[in-house]
């Protein structure tokens, strides 16, 4: 068998990134349906803060001009989501703001509770910045061993 093997027409690692963002809303839209988180369960979820469609204060930008991490657990409310983007307000060192994410500009959702997690790639191929933590009133992530961690990365031809 040849390891040449000719480049796909279908976009196959498009559509697995999208089916893998559906998991986040669903996810968010039973927390949204339910009024709460079950049990332990809490999120960590990175995102492009300069991706279209995300709407958030300008001091935020400023403060994470590339990427940051929300949590949500016990401070938010106002969590609307649909089939595009989810809406939530969170406190950011005791002052309120309201966020509007698209699922596509997630690259990553973590609920530490149950160590899973899922990683998104980065438009371009290439890695994501470091940032800091986001600071929204909520305590710090705990790394994991990763066992549930899903990473979608389909190697382009060079």
């Amino acid at each position: 068998m040849s390891d040449d093997l000719p480049d796909s027409l279908i976009p196959y690692d498009e559509i697995v990134q999208e089916a893998l963002r559906a998991v986040v809303g669903r996810v968010l839209g039973e927390v949204q349906t339910t009024g709460g988180l079950p049990g332990a369960h809490h999120f960590y979820i990175t995102f492009k803060t300069q991706a279209l469609g995300v709407d958030i204060p300008r001091h935020l930008i400023e403060r994470f001009p590339d990427e940051m991490t929300i949590v949500l657990q016990n401070k938010f409310w106002d969590l609307k989501v649909s089939d595009v983007h989810f809406e939530v307000s969170l406190t950011f060192s005791q002052v309120a703001a309201h966020l509007v994410i698209p699922f596509s500009a997630i690259t990553a959702f973590v609920d530490p509770a149950v160590n899973f997690a899922l990683q998104f790639q980065v438009q371009g191929d290439e890695a994501p910045e470091p940032h800091e933590a986001a600071e929204n009133d909520a305590p710090q992530a705990v790394a994991e061993d990763g066992s549930n961690v899903v990473t979608v990365d389909f190697g382009k031809k060079k």
